[in-house]
This record gives C-alpha cells, sequence and structure tokens, in this order.
C-alpha cells in the first residue's frame, strides 16, 4: 500500500458541486473535480486491508456489497497515489470497459462496502476511478487498438445501452466481427436518453463511440430490430445474436382519470427533453415542457430524481415526488450493519435543488395517487392522493402497503410524471426472435448462464435481469460476451 497511516492523516474531502441555484441554470455536470494532487492523497486514505470488501460484488442480506465488476480497486487506489496513473487505468481497464461512465452515474456500492467507512469517511473510490479514466483520456492511454487477427465471427448486439456496449467491446477485443444495432436515431441506449444531461453529458458517450468504431464495430441507429430489420434476416446474416435491449416496459399506475392529458411515463418525458437539447438546445419545441407548470413524480428512486432535477431547469411552478415507501432512517439500523448496502435516506441532486428553489423537500412519504382529476376539457388539473400504511397481509402472511382509510387529500398539477419502475422487456422483440421470458417478463435462461431457448441467440443487461444499475450492466455484458466467445470457438480467453 502507498501510506501505511494514510486513512490517519487525510480527511475525505470530495469535489465541489455548483449550488443548486446555480447549476439549475443549465443542463451541464456540476461537479468541479480536485487537482490530480489533491485525488493522490485521497487515494492514500485506502487502507489496502486484508479483505477488499470494495470489490467482492457480494450479495448480503438481498443486497451487492461492494463492486459487480470486481474492480481491483486498492491497486489502482495504490497506483493513484504512488502518481503512476498509466498503470492505474491498465489495471481499471481489466474490469471496467467504460470508467467514464460509471464514475458519472454509479451509486457507488464500492463505496458502501469501503473499510474506512466503518468508522469514518469512505475511501473516495468513485472519484479517483474519475481522476484515473480522464487523465487517461487525456493522456491519449485510452485509444483505438483493433484486433491484429480476426476470426471470420459475425455477431450482432441489439441495442446499444451499457450491456450491449460491453458485450460489443469484448468480442469486438476477441476478434469477432460486430455490429450493434440501435432503434433511437443515437448510440447509448439508456445512457443517452435514460440519463439526463446534467449526471452524464453526452460527448462522454460520442468520445467512447469514436473510439469503439475505429476499433472496428460497427453502428447501425434508427434499426428497429424485430420490425425492421426482421429477426429473421438478422439470424440468418450472423454467427450470433445478442439481445441487449433493456426493461423498456415503464409500470403504469391504473387509477381512474390516467387518460387525461399531462400524464406522461418518465422515460419518454427525460428522452424528449435530451433529445430536444441534443438536437436545438430546446429550439425546435419538441420537448414534454414543465415551464411554469406544477409537477407532480410519482416514484421516489433515482429516475423521479433525475424528473425533478430535468423539471426545475425546465422553469416549474413547483413540484413534488410521491413515494410509496416510509422515509429510511437517516443513519444505518443495527440490523443493516457494515458492509451491507446502507438502507439509509439520501438527498440526491433534484431534491437538493427543490430544497434551494421552493424551500422544502419535494417527497411525500407513504403516499399514492388514488385518482387523476379533469378539467372540462380533459387535462389534467389535480390528483387524489392517499396516505399508506405497513400491513401484513391475511392471506400470504406478507408485509404491504394499505390506504389508510380517510387520509385521502388533493394536489394540484398539470404534468404527472411516472417514474414507477419497469417491467421487463418489450414483447415484440423477444416475440420476433422466439425466446421465451420468465414470470417477471425478463428473457429466460438457466441460472448464472445467457444462453436462451433459441439456438445462438444470447441475451444481457436489463432485458436479462430486470431494471438495474449501469454497473450491472456492463457485468452482465461481460459475462455474456465469454459465453458467446465460448459458444463460437469452443473455447474463450476473454477475461
Amino acid at each position: 500500500m502507498g501510506k501505511p497511516t494514510g486513512f490517519l492523516d487525510y480527511e475525505r474531502v470530495d469535489s465541489e458541486a455548483v449550488k443548486p441555484k446555480n447549476r439549475i441554470k443549465n443542463f451541464n455536470e456540476f461537479h468541479t473535480p480536485l487537482t490530480i494532487e489533491e485525488q493522490r492523497q485521497q487515494a492514500a486514505r485506502c487502507m489496502d486491508c486484508g479483505v477488499p470488501f470494495c470489490q467482492s460484488g457480494k450479495v448480503l442480506k438481498g443486497m451487492v456489497s461492494g463492486c459487480p465488476l470486481n474492480n481491483l480497486i486498492p491497486e489502482w487506489n495504490d497506483l493513484l497515489y504512488s502518481g503512476n496513473l498509466q498503470r492505474a487505468y491498465n489495471r481499471l481497464a481489466k474490469t471496467s470497459n467504460f470508467p467514464e461512465f460509471t464514475s458519472r452515474v454509479c451509486p457507488a456500492l464500492c463505496e458502501a462496502a469501503c473499510t474506512c467507512g466503518l468508522n469514518g469517511s469512505p475511501v473516495t473510490t468513485k472519484e479517483n476511478e474519475k481522476t484515473i479514466i480522464e487523465n487517461a483520456f487525456e493522456q491519449g492511454y485510452v485509444a483505438p487498438n483493433p484486433p491484429k487477427v480476426r476470426t471470420g465471427k459475425k455477431v450482432a448486439v441489439i441495442g446499444s445501452g451499457p450491456s450491449g456496449l460491453a458485450t460489443a467491446d469484448l468480442l469486438n477485443k476477441r476478434g469477432h466481427k460486430v455490429t450493434v444495432y440501435e432503434r433511437a436515431d443515437r448510440v447509448g441506449g439508456l445512457l443517452r436518453y435514460g440519463i439526463p444531461n446534467m449526471k452524464l453529458e453526452k460527448h462522454i458517450i460520442d468520445r467512447r463511440i469514436d473510439i469503439m468504431k475505429a476499433d472496428g464495430i460497427e453502428f447501425v441507429t434508427n434499426a428497429n430490430v424485430g420490425e425492421n430489420p426482421r429477426a429473421s434476416k438478422i439470424l440468418k446474416d450472423y454467427d450470433a445474436v445478442v439481445l441487449c435491449c433493456g426493461a423498456a416496459n415503464p409500470r403504469d399506475i391504473k387509477a381512474p382519470g390516467r387518460d387525461a392529458q399531462g400524464i406522461y411515463f418518465a422515460v419518454d418525458y427525460l428522452t424528449s427533453v435530451t433529445k430536444s437539447l441534443l438536437d436545438s438546445n430546446f429550439a425546435d419545441k419538441k420537448y414534454i415542457d414543465a415551464k411554469g407548470k406544477k409537477v407532480v413524480v410519482i416514484g421516489g428512486g433515482d429516475t423521479g430524481n433525475d424528473c425533478v432535477g430535468t423539471s426545475i431547469r425546465l422553469g416549474c411552478a413547483s413540484v413534488v415526488q410521491l413515494e410509496m415507501m416510509p422515509k429510511l432512517p437517516d443513519t444505518r439500523a443495527e440490523n443493516n450493519p457494515w458492509p451491507q448496502w446502507p438502507r439509509v435516506c439520501k438527498t440526491d441532486y433534484g431534491q437538493e435543488e427543490a430544497i434551494a428553489v421552493f424551500g422544502k423537500d419535494p417527497r411525500l412519504y407513504q403516499t399514492t395517487v388514488k385518482e387523476f382529476i379533469k378539467d372540462k376539457n380533459g387535462k389534467l388539473c389535480k390528483v387524489k392522493c392517499v396516505k399508506l400504511e405497513s400491513k401484513k397481509d391475511e392471506k400470504t402472511g406478507r408485509m404491504m402497503m394499505a390506504e389508510v382509510a380517510g387520509s385521502e387529500f388533493e394536489l394540484e398539477a398539470d404534468l404527472v410524471l411516472i417514474a414507477a419502475g419497469f417491467l421487463g422487456c418489450q414483447k415484440y422483440v423477444s416475440d420476433a426472435f422466439g425466446v421465451t421470458l420468465n414470470a417477471r417478463t425478463n428473457v429466460d435462461t438457466a441460472p448464472g448462464k445467457h444462453a436462451t431457448n433459441v439456438d445462438k441467440v444470447f441475451t444481457a443487461g436489463d432485458m436479462h435481469r430486470g431494471q438495474s444499475l449501469v454497473v450491472w450492466a456492463i457485468r452482465e455484458g461481460r459475462d455474456a460476451a465469454k459465453e458467446v466467445d465460448e459458444y463460437l470457438m469452443g473455447y474463450t480467453n476473454l477475461q
């Protein structure tokens, strides 16, 4: 380890965020990174502990602790501390295809499992990772390196989200000829249109795609595989196909008045805003506008928070975020010890901005919508809400959230954004390829495998495991690539 007493000598220091009232004036990323020297000092805090839970990726009490990619975190923290940033990048790239994505959008499972966090503040692993990868791009360490030998095998990857890109990257490195099909007008899938620009500026994606193209990967956009081109043609033209189409079915709210004008799924809202931003900096007006509107976001997760932050940037008159579950504790409960993932209340950037602009936290806990109320023209004007409480279901014995009698109340609303999660893959794709789905409407495979019931068709990412994190999508793509390589070649040397 670089500095044995580093965790005692230095306090945790994070990159500085632009103040909420200033950052909401644009859609840019809003953290000012530390200098490399300052980040080296933060890397010195890594203890190189005997059991590095940060890189374990183990399931503890139903949730993952540590990095699902098994990043070699103590190693590259030590290399960063010692100033050997090129070797630090080499170690990071061993396990992670796209550190520039995860260092921006990952919730940092590694830091939650850091031993330093047991009795203090965890190491700034996520920002250390960002320093390493951004320096690598700046110094030219991340550069095209097309394979010197091609295998003659052709692979189609359907979907260009993080799992599709990871699959394509590894299979191309192995020497297979890879073509990635994307139904949208730009490559990136969830990264492009599901994550707002202020969390991941899109030139970061373009920078990586340019390298992948130079490495020999072909990208085809505006290709809605299953319809045009047809699945039969893809199966005929390629030696293997990997379905990485995501869990794109949004969960709906089945309440009276659902047909009111002014109700949208969060994914449609975020997509429209980002596309208009990229196409014309909003000049085309082809986006769902929240300006001057009373916004209600249904869903308390990351996507709901993104809707809050986006609505504020567009100039909403007010914003309320409904969360069905109770507020989590501010500190770890006794039954949630380290190194488990901490089930604690987190105030994210969108909520911080709502507090700064409107003077209060936008979240209403244990609350859901019971009815959407329309005006005489069929436009949304209010939502009727109801409070919830946890009760045991007498039939199943399971705890569930039930309505509290007499707790109804109304909120004024011009715009409702449903961010209640996703329910598996879109069926027209699975039907086109003839792959079977499981009870959760994800593509069915044997446990721990990615091969489907159809010969030479594989799957990865959210389409396979259900709605999850970008880091898990990358891990899925890497694992699927190894399985495809073994199918094509009889063995694999991918790691």
